[in-house]
């Protein structure tokens, strides 16, 4: 038998720890001057973006940040975004991307908990921050962003802090920025959205980031300088890898503020955009543009969508609008997209309802996930691939987190018996695909953003009036599902459905309100347990 340990070391010459970072490096050395942003009249090409992003990492190192610090980004899709997934870790920090549409105690919160020692900001924010900062224990550097594509009355916000520009301009350009020492390093700090209490802090690795972004090249059919329209938000999963994966094959980021239909065709038609990622509202606003703001196509775009799967009739209105659809699951976990469902070209010759049916499945791990499994959660057996008999969707491999941040008992109960829950429940078919069928943690996915039944009902038993109170996910052509609440009033109480709502929104983010209020008596087990699948069941006839 060959020895194949004995003198044959690890050493700088034959292992490197994996990292995005380098995606950039390259880019920047072999198509410098291909065009790397397009953000209204700005254009940049790679070599000029790879030069931004040192003198980033150089003057936040300048200002005392460095490996192992947090920087928060609370930015719209701007080229200052996509610049932070750089320049922040390769000053050895971590970039901590925050969602926008959070409200300002959340957002406090989460610099508290995770040790913002910057934030940088766009200026439209900054009404949002002010609250946020009001209630934070320590104060971070604030750094402002003045987006030319924003409005002048979002420009005119203002904390009086340090200037982005300026704070680049001080950087140099010659810095020698910080590889991770370990590629187990902390590139990213993600929260997940509150869905059972507080929100809880996802650590990324460069090994993770680095592989399900080469996973996303694969899964996306992705050549050599795809165009990429950022409709997805960068605060989600960082952008699901894609700010590195885009890079990776030296592709150009089409930025956008915000998502508007007229826009987004006029972007695709000028640009000849060839990729896109979503949840299904991004489909509904391309679909309901109206005709004359929609623009003819260069060629076909490729449309990688997560959350509730499109129904037949928006998957046929896609394919003849000039899209393709890739439908992906995954979570805040798992980097994103960790499973895709792989379309066999056969199945094109099947009539369209059984293609809408296939397609409504979750799918097969990607390539970067090393197993994917639905299994017994007591017994840790997989169920039988019969398409009927329900388990936990489990996963393992290494596009799974490192773990949740200073959440020791989370983390052990997230990785229980050697796999990572995640609390959706599935079946599996013959075939191996997996597709969800209920969640065990009562989330509900509407435009992408995850909110907690437990939440709403929460913030409906804060009003005087309600006696019992049940939410459940409705379906939605636009938004793919929304919070339903069932309610039953006191005796001789009464509350109209605008007021309830109204309520909710003074509780809680106003994604999160229920969109319906449905009065009436709520169906009970023999002991008293709220029957959820009789709402549901009533939602969905």
């Amino acid at each position: 038998m060959a020895d194949f340990e004995t003198g044959l070391a690890r050493t700088p010459a034959n292992h490197q720890p994996l990292t995005p970072l380098l995606f950039l490096e390259r880019a920047a050395q072999v198509f410098p001057e291909h065009l790397a942003i397009v953000h209204g009249a700005l254009r940049r090409n790679y070599r000029e973006l790879r030069e931004r992003c040192v003198r980033l990492a150089s003057a936040l190192a300048a200002r005392g940040i460095g490996r192992g610090d947090t920087v928060a980004a609370l930015l719209p899709n701007i080229p200052e975004m996509l610049e932070c997934h750089y320049g922040v870790p390769m000053a050895g920090a971590v970039l901590n991307t925050l969602n926008t549409r959070l409200d300002a105690a959340t957002i406090a919160y989460i610099l508290d908990h995770g040790e913002a020692k910057a934030i940088v900001v766009d200026r439209e924010l900054v009404p949002l921050l002010r609250v946020a900062l009001a209630q934070c224990r320590s104060q971070p550097l604030v750094i402002e962003v003045d987006d030319p594509e924003a409005g002048e009355q979002a420009r005119a916000n203002t904390l009086g802090a340090l200037d982005y520009e300026a704070l680049l301009a001080k950087g140099d350009p010659g810095f020698a920025w910080l590889l991770p020492r370990d590629e187990w390093d902390a590139i990213t700090l993600n929260y997940t959205s509150g869905t059972t209490g507080k929100p809880k802090g996802v650590v990324y690795h460069h090994r993770g980031a680095q592989l399900l972004a080469t996973g996303n090249v694969l899964s996306a059919s992705m050549a050599r300088h795809p165009v990429y329209l950022w409709t997805l938000p960068m605060f989600h999963c960082n952008g699901w890898c894609f700010p590195w994966t885009v890079t990776a094959v030296a592709g150009t980021h089409v930025c956008l503020r915000a998502v508007r239909g007229a826009a987004m065709w006029s972007l695709m038609a000028e640009h000849g955009v060839t990729h896109m990622c979503g949840a299904p509202v991004v489909m509904a606003t391309l679909l309901d543009t109206p005709a004359a703001q929609k623009r003819d196509l260069k060629g076909q775009v490729q449309f990688v969508v997560a959350g509730a799967p499109p129904p037949e009739a928006v998957l046929a209105a896609m394919r003849a609008a000039g899209f393709a659809v890739l439908h992906v699951y995954g979570l805040t976990e798992c980097y994103g997209p960790a499973v895709v469902n792989e379309w066999n070209s056969a199945w094109d010759a099947r009539p369209a309802p059984e293609q809408a049916k296939l397609m409504a499945r979750q799918g097969v791990r990607y390539q970067a996930l090393e197993a994917l499994d639905v299994m017994d959660p007591l017994t840790m057996q997989p169920v039988p691939p019969d398409g009927a008999t329900m388990g936990e969707v489990m996963m393992r491999g290494n596009v799974v987190m490192k773990g949740y941040l200073k959440d020791a008992k989370a983390t052990d109960t997230a990785f229980a018996g050697g796999w990572f829950h995640t609390g959706d429940l599935a079946v599996k078919y013959p075939d191996g695909y997996i597709q969800l069928k209920d969640r065990s943690k009562d989330i509900i996915i509407s435009g992408g953003e995850n909110i907690s039944s437990i939440e709403v009902e929460d913030a409906l038993y804060k009003h005087p009036a309600v006696a019992l109170a049940a939410v459940v996910a409705k379906p939605d052509d636009k938004w793919g599902e929304v919070p339903c609440a069932f309610v039953e009033l006191k005796p001789e109480a009464s509350a109209t459905e605008a007021e309830l709502i109204a309520h909710c929104r003074q509780h809680m983010a106003p994604f999160k309100a229920p969109k319906q209020i449905i009065f009436s008596e709520l169906p009970r087990t023999s002991t008293g347990k709220i029957q959820k699948h009789m709402l549901r069941g009533q939602v969905r006839a």
